[in-house]
């Protein structure tokens, strides 16, 4: 019969067998949750200053001069 330490290597393998299949899901998804982690803590350190423009997803965010017209125009 099969003893503990028997058992529990093959529930070890079991698991790792099963867990292959979700393993690049959990990798892309520790991936973005690092990224975004970066970017909040960059964002946080840069807010000390106002003047630079702050990169999101690409896009630039401007910040808005309140002596500017940012209105519709027509």
């Amino acid at each position: 019969m099969f003893g503990l330490s028997e058992l529990a290597i093959i529930l070890i393998v079991v698991a790792a067998v099963l867990a292959v299949k979700k393993l690049p899901e959990l990798t892309r998804s520790a991936g973005k949750s690092a990224r975004i982690l970066k970017s909040e803590a960059r964002a946080a350190r840069d807010a000390d200053e106002p003047g630079t423009p702050r990169v999101i997803q690409g896009e630039t965010v401007e910040r808005e001069d309140p002596d500017t017209d940012t209105g519709p125009r027509g």
